[in-house]
């Protein structure tokens, strides 16, 4: 076998052929939202002989909530384990996958079209519907990395700390903080290990990796922890102001379907319609912290080591929760207040011992 066939073959086996098959429909101009069911079936073209169990599908993707107003509307079905090859699929509106489950009016579905789609196969990974841009997240993530550990070098030779250090410090942390945001998605989703690859990353894992690497690099480099943490403060939301697009345009992070205008057409990697992008105004607001915090450092010397860190943390985690609500995950509305109410007292406690001192 040739280096190029056992690659392929890896590939295959590690990752199985997959299909995106995308239904396009209109929802009505105005009214009250509603949920849809649109059975997907699908046959393998050109198959020699009797075709086999894996020639063909049939699945039903169920849409909790369409809502009137948001424009086109793409539901895409990503299917696995099946041949590879070209495939003729059916999208068909249906009134409902069982009983007690809820669907759309008789009338909504009337007017909705059966269509019929030609697609090809792809590597599982790679099947996906519109509006998600795979590459976009590594490439601003990474950006974002680099942006964060430039401000903080910078920062740490300005206050008189090794930047050799601290970029050694860096690099381990961004390393195993990495890892960290997998494993937290793992936990957070249940998922598998053997889905580390594939699986989505959750900047809370992150930072609470990548920062207990700098505090105990630091303790044991000799370095002051408070000073270390706050020259790394403005770089972490400096970056987060640059990497969180990426979620934006890769489909996760999704904010909730809107008919708002002030809504953009984006992607959950399932569905694309108009919604509230959240990814973006979480951006926002790491840029706000991120240009805060740097004014802040630069007011050196920074009245108590570790205020400016706290306190960034606090208000970036408010920030989030006020956000949850606008996202397709569901947050108990106890656990946000409760976190809302701790990192208040912990930002206020920061500026009043900032300026006490």
């Amino acid at each position: 076998m040739t280096p190029a066939g056992w690659l392929e073959r890896r590939l295959a086996e590690a990752e199985p052929q997959g299909l995106a098959v995308t239904y396009w429909f209109d929802p009505p101009p105005a009214g009250q939202p509603y949920p849809l069911d649109v059975r997907f079936t699908g046959t393998r073209t050109g198959v020699a002989g009797t075709p086999q169990q894996r020639d063909r599908f049939e699945v039903v993707e169920h849409v909790e909530r369409v809502v009137p107003g948001g424009g086109r509307i793409a539901l895409t079905s990503r299917v696995q384990g099946i041949n590879p090859g070209t495939w003729r699929v059916t999208a068909t509106p249906v009134s409902g996958r069982g009983a007690g489950t809820a669907s759309a009016p008789a009338s909504v579905i009337a007017r909705l079209p059966r269509r019929v789609i030609t697609t090809t196969t792809r590597f599982g990974v790679l099947a996906h519907g519109p509006s998600v841009r795979l590459i976009s997240w590594p490439l601003l993530v990474g950006l974002g990395a680099v942006v964060a550990i430039v401000v903080q070098a910078i920062l740490a030779a300005r206050v008189g700390v090794a930047v050799g250090d601290v970029l050694a410090l860096s690099a381990l942390g961004c390393a195993l903080g990495f890892v960290g945001a997998k494993v937290w998605y793992l936990v957070l989703h249940r998922k598998p290990l053997r889905n580390f690859l594939t699986a989505g990353a959750c900047i809370q894992g992150f930072l609470l990796v990548a920062l207990t690497v700098v505090v105990i690099g630091a303790a044991v480099l000799g370095l002051p922890p408070g000073v270390l943490l706050d020259v790394t403060t403005p770089g972490i939301f400096l970056g987060m102001a640059v990497g969180r697009p990426g979620c934006f345009l890769t489909g996760c992070c999704a904010g909730r379907p809107t008919g708002s205008r002030w809504g953009l057409w984006s992607s959950d990697r399932r569905l694309a319609t108009r919604r509230f992008p959240v990814q973006l105004v979480e951006a926002i607001v790491a840029l706000l912290i991120g240009i805060t915090t740097l004014a802040l450092v630069l007011a050196v010397p920074t009245p108590v080591p570790g205020a400016v860190f706290a306190g960034a943390i606090a208000a970036y985690t408010f920030a989030r929760q006020l956000l949850f609500p606008l996202r397709t995950e569901s947050r108990t509305r106890t656990g946000r207040r409760a976190t809302m109410v701790i990192c208040g007292l912990v930002l206020a406690g920061s500026l009043v011992v900032s300026l006490v001192a």
